[in-house]
């Protein structure tokens, strides 16, 4: 599991622990399940419980891959509407909402959308419009703490119930979605004494 210390974005990202094997990618990184030449259902390395790296795929202008996870589950509506469901949720949750931008929901819904879309294998738009996603630097200024994960989480797991995937698809999509956002933390939870 990854720790809240480290970025699922790493330098080095496409070098394995001791005795794995990568799957390698065009990007120099390790390609997630259902990635082009990534055999389907396999994990990203040879241990299970590894922390998998992003990885950007393909270059600039580069097409989806009809072999995709993101392909398999139906594309751009099936991340969109993830994504839109989710900030549902946030639209409404006292810890999350005051770090989303009110003036520019629907941009963050077409970035968050256009990373995931990118991550799984579609798209390349959100890294040729805005470099590499460098996820742990872009949440710097905003405090995630445990609780904020956790609320994350909660809006998140909502929106993906309700996309109703396969199992398969569910729990790889989930997996990565809950690395992630422990990854994310960055302050410890403020204590009601500490002030």
């Amino acid at each position: 599991m990854t720790t809240p210390s480290q970025d699922p974005t790493p330098a080095g990202a496409g070098t394995p622990p001791p005795g794995e094997t990568p799957l390698p990618d065009v990007a120099g990184g390790l390609r997630p399940v259902g990635s082009p030449g990534a055999p389907a259902g396999l994990p990203l390395t040879s241990r299970p419980g590894t922390p998998r790296p992003l990885t950007l795929r393909g270059g600039p202008g580069a097409g989806p891959d009809t072999t995709s996870f993101w392909h398999q589950v139906g594309g751009r509506p099936t991340f969109e509407r993830l994504v839109r469901r989710f900030y549902e949720g946030v639209r409404h949750d006292d810890v999350l909402w005051p770090m989303y931008p009110e003036d520019d929901l629907e941009g963050a819904v077409q970035r968050l959308t256009g990373f995931l879309e990118q991550y799984w294998g579609g798209p390349t738009a959100y890294s040729d419009e805005r470099g590499h996603p460098r996820l742990r630097m872009r949440h710097l200024p905003f405090a995630v703490t445990p609780l904020a994960r956790d609320r994350w989480l909660l809006h998140m797991r909502a929106a993906v119930d309700e996309l109703e995937l396969a199992p398969l698809h569910e729990t790889t999509l989930w997996d990565y979605l809950e690395r992630a956002a422990h990854a994310m933390v960055n302050a410890a939870e403020e204590r009601p004494d500490a002030r």
